[in-house]
Parts: C-alpha cells; sequence; structure tokens
C-alpha cells in the first residue's frame, strides 16, 4: 500500500471557493490512483489536505486530475495549485491557476517548465496536444467589419468561461486606477486646460509645475 499527501490550495479571489464536489487522481510512470474525493466543500484562499491511498507505488508522479461534479447548482472554483508528497519524501507541485466549471475534469502537469519534445512520457505529450486543441478552440478569431481589428469568434461575454473574462478583481482595480488618475488630473489642471500644447516638453513642464502648486496650497492652507 503506497500513500500520498495531496495539498490543494484554493485561490483568495472572489468567490474562489465552492462546495460542489471535488475528486482527484495522480497519474505516475507506474499507473494511476482510483478517483479520490476530495470535499465538497472549499473555501477562498485555503488549503485543503488529503491522502490517496493506493496499491503500488505509482513512480514518479506525471500529472493530477482534478475532477469537479456540481451538487445542485454548478459553483465555480477556482485552484491555484495542487502539490504531492510521495511516500519517499519527494513533492512534486502542479500550478493550476484557474477556474474549473460545471461538471469538468481538468489535467495538470508539473510547473517544471519543460517543452513538448522533452515529454517522454506519452501521457504527458498527448496532455499537451488536448490543452493545445483546447486553447485553438476557445482562441478563434473574426472579421468584425472593414478597418476593424479581429476579435473572438462569439457573439457575447456570456459565452466566454471564467478563464477567459476579464475577472472581477481585475475589473474593480482597473477601475480604481482609472478614477484615481482622473482624480489627480482634474485637480493639477491637466483636464481643464483650455489652450493646445505646442510640444510633449511644454505639456510635462506645466503638469509639473501645476501639481506643485497643488501640494503647496494643501501644505499651507490653513486647517478647517
Amino acid at each position: 500500500m503506497a500513500v500520498y499527501k495531496v495539498k490543494v490550495v484554493t485561490g483568495d479571489v472572489l468567490e474562489a471557493g465552492t462546495r460542489n464536489f471535488v475528486y482527484i487522481t495522480l497519474v505516475g510512470t507506474r499507473g494511476e490512483s482510483p478517483r479520490t474525493t476530495m470535499s465538497y466543500k472549499f473555501r477562498t484562499g485555503t488549503v485543503k489536505e488529503q491522502t490517496v491511498k493506493c496499491q503500488q507505488d505509482l513512480g514518479p508522479i506525471l500529472l493530477v486530475r482534478l475532477h469537479k461534479s456540481r451538487l445542485f447548482l454548478d459553483d465555480a472554483w477556482f485552484c491555484n495549485e495542487v502539490q504531492v508528497t510521495a511516500p519517499d519524501g519527494t513533492t512534486y507541485r502542479f500550478p493550476c491557476y484557474q477556474w474549473l466549471e460545471g461538471d469538468t475534469t481538468q489535467e495538470f502537469c508539473e510547473g517544471k517548465g519543460s517543452i513538448l519534445a522533452e515529454d517522454d512520457p506519452e501521457v504527458l505529450k498527448e496532455q499537451r496536444r488536448r490543452e493545445l486543441r483546447a486553447r485553438q478552440d476557445t482562441y478563434q478569431w473574426k472579421h468584425y467589419a472593414d478597418g476593424w481589428p479581429r476579435c473572438l469568434n462569439v457573439d457575447s461575454i456570456f459565452e466566454l468561461d471564467s478563464n477567459t473574462k476579464f475577472s472581477c478583481t481585475r475589473a474593480k482595480s482597473f477601475t480604481g486606477l482609472l478614477i484615481y488618475e482622473g482624480a489627480v488630473n482634474l485637480l493639477s489642471g491637466f483636464l481643464t486646460r483650455p489652450e493646445s500644447w505646442r510640444s510633449l516638453e511644454e505639456m510635462r513642464t506645466i503638469f509639473s509645475r501645476e501639481q506643485g502648486r497643488d501640494i503647496g496650497a494643501c501644505l499651507t492652507s490653513p486647517a478647517p
């Protein structure tokens, strides 16, 4: 009997956790583990530990398969990474960093930066081929109109999965940055200048001077 220790790290992004069923399968050079139930509840930003028991040693671990099955309603799950510690103490790390939605099975190879030509076992080469085909199916371009750049071949953003969409977290950060930069430019007079700029250097000089005046006014103004 070979016992493997598994750690599954759930991301800390918004609503990364799930209450759906999650299973794991370890794939090694000498065989595969039975599909093992991990849990039906993963909290955002937490680490779930589990043991996977096999009848024999699997050899070096090549892949991990994560299976997600919806309980009643789909509850997407964002997995950061999976760590597997073999009976001999060797630790394998499998970066994921993606959403698993619906009833799905995803495979992840070890994060050691190899290329397809260096993948000796056929199981790794086949995993690479499946991943490439999936990306080709997702990222197809279409011609929208003359003079316009190409866009994804979908009719609505709702056809895209969460790994392709612009995330809520990034959207909030981007919006916050735009508000901050707009406020800075407005207070410095950059957005309300009625005249045109004669040169980029003039724009930089006036912008720096106006910023200095605003800072000086803040420092010298009496407290309310």
